[in-house]
């Protein structure tokens, strides 16, 4: 196999003492005491909970101090990372990581209390894998319940997770993968692009690429939905840099990726068909998104058209759509 990311890594966990990290890179204090809670309240006890305070302006050490349990572990930087640079402090966090499996969640997300125990029964079952994923509850901002993720198939490629990605628009985020510490490791820690925007799908691309990914069949992750996520931040001309890295990320991986078998062969054809229309309607919604929130005007996207690599059509069609109203 040409691409580096298809290497099976050989690393033997005693199933039955395998120990899960959870990993909170923390900024805001507004859910961390409930986030912290969720962990708690685990039915698999053989965990650690790392918190990395990236330098907030908030008090979130006297949060933690509320909880009196060894197994958690709180880390302050000694510089802000910031919402640009947030996938760094995933990395940091998964510096101080000493579990077989980590799990990096918001610090406004939920572990539902059967999570790990699920993850642990996945991965009995499929024993040989570097990611998993769980399936996720969409919470808002009083924790009440939206709505379910697309339910996904028990086992699939890396290829048939990045195309229903796109195909069937899945929503799938950082907190609902668990991912083997030591392969994620070796493979550089979660991808970086500007704002995470991505991040989350390149890195589970890479886990699975080796082996496949499995999917819980039951509900084991909340994933709150709020005003201050980065996700709804202002920084949008980073957001258009991260797409542009992400394009260049998929045909570079696509160009190095050998499908093996009938179907994964199938998959592929999709996709060097396909990439460029997923990547092209991800990047004119994005613009109409931008144009329709006033977070950055047209003449300022016109000036970086060239630098982002925008066609005049996706440009025009985002601009297009944003300015239309919503019905």
């Amino acid at each position: 196999k040409s691409s580096i990311y298809k290497r099976r890594h050989k690393v033997k966990i005693n199933i039955k003492t395998m120990k899960f990290s959870i990993a909170i890179p923390a900024y805001k204090p507004q859910y961390l005491e409930e986030a912290i809670m969720s962990v708690l309240s685990q039915s698999y006890d053989n965990w650690e909970l790392i918190v990395v305070d990236d330098c907030s302006p908030y008090n979130l050490k006297v949060v933690l101090k509320s909880f009196n349990d060894t197994r958690i572990k709180y880390y302050r930087n000694d510089k802000n990372f910031g919402a640009i640079n947030v996938v760094d402090n995933w990395n940091r966090c998964l510096e101080y990581v000493s579990g077989d499996y980590v799990i990096c969640m918001g610090d406004d997300d939920r572990l539902l209390p059967n999570c790990i125990e699920e993850y642990k029964k996945l991965i009995e079952k499929y024993p040989g894998l570097n990611v998993y994923h769980g399936l996720t509850e969409i919470i808002d901002e009083n924790s009440c319940f939206l709505d379910y993720q697309a339910p996904r198939p028990e086992y699939e490629s890396a290829l048939s997770l990045m195309y229903n990605r796109f195909e069937n628009r899945r929503h799938q985020y950082i907190g609902d993968f668990l991912y083997k510490v030591v392969p994620l490791k070796e493979n550089g820690g979660f991808f970086k692009l500007p704002l995470a925007w991505g991040s989350d799908d390149i890195s589970a691309i890479i886990a699975a690429s080796g082996a496949g990914i499995a999917n819980t069949p039951v509900p084991v992750f909340q994933y709150r939905v709020n005003r201050h996520t980065i996700s709804s931040s202002v920084n949008s001309e980073y957001k258009l840099l991260a797409l542009k890295e992400e394009r260049i990320w998929y045909h570079k991986f696509l160009n190095n990726y050998t499908p093996d078998g009938d179907i994964e062969k199938k998959y592929y054809l999709l996709l060097s068909e396909k990439i460029d229309f997923f990547l092209y309607e991800k990047l004119y919604m994005t613009i109409a998104l931008i144009i329709r929130k006033r977070t950055l005007d047209i003449f300022k996207i016109l000036k970086l058209k060239s630098y982002l690599s925008i066609s005049n059509k996706c440009l025009l069609k985002g601009i297009i759509l944003g300015l239309n109203p919503i019905h």
